[in-house]
């Protein structure tokens, strides 16, 4: 019998191995936060499987996303990013993933953790919805336009409202499965799930 699943996410293979495996499952490791966020702000204006299908691309551009080398990028970088056709080159997002990297150090340094800083948000559990349809799920929450005023108060760039909270949805922060879905309520990835396939680039 087949699965029920969120709209959103079908007609595509890799597409709905995100749904079933990632999406709204709660990440707490930081370096992926902060890669969903970067990832999340290079979406704006595109879809989000235009992204996806870059992800193996921007770890191996990006230095396996590890902030602490991409806050270092200068103008030499940024140019052999734009020339990169795995990622989306577009400049300011560019700019904006170095500068993010810049924030993410700092407000680390001044909390201690990026992801205990995030959690605490929701009081450290997510923050379950079973909406029916698309058309119950809004764009985005007084909650993620407070957590988007905080950041770009760290000084965070394409982090808005909306932006953040697809995040909140992605790393597991919101689940927004619809009531519908085998998703909802699940947390953990189904057993049959193996580990990312991409975390070798992280070693």
């Amino acid at each position: 019998m087949e699965l029920s699943r969120c709209p959103w996410c079908l007609g595509d293979e890799e597409y709905t191995r995100y749904h079933d495996e990632e999406w709204g499952v709660p990440q707490r490791d930081g370096l992926r936060l902060f890669e969903m966020l970067i990832l999340e702000g290079a979406q704006a204006g595109l879809s989000w499987l235009t992204v996806l299908r870059r992800r193996t691309s921007y770890r191996e551009a990006f230095d396996r996303m590890e902030p602490e080398k991409i806050a270092r990028y200068g103008e030499t970088d940024v140019a052999r990013l734009m020339k990169n056709p795995g990622i989306i080159r577009n400049e300011r997002k560019i700019r904006s993933a170095v500068g993010n990297a810049k924030s993410y150090l700092a407000l680390q340094e001044r909390h201690g953790s990026f992801s205990r800083w995030l959690w605490n948000w929701v009081e450290d559990a997510p923050l379950v919805n079973r909406p029916r349809s698309p058309e119950d799920i809004p764009p985005s929450t007084p909650l993620s336009a407070l957590i988007s005023k905080e950041l770009r108060a760290w000084r965070f760039s394409f982090a808005g409202p909306v932006i953040v909270y697809a995040f909140m949805q992605a790393v597991g922060m919101v689940d927004d499965h619809l009531a519908s879905c085998y998703r909802a309520g699940a947390g953990a990835p189904p057993p049959s799930s193996g580990p990312d396939k991409l975390d070798k680039l992280y070693k």
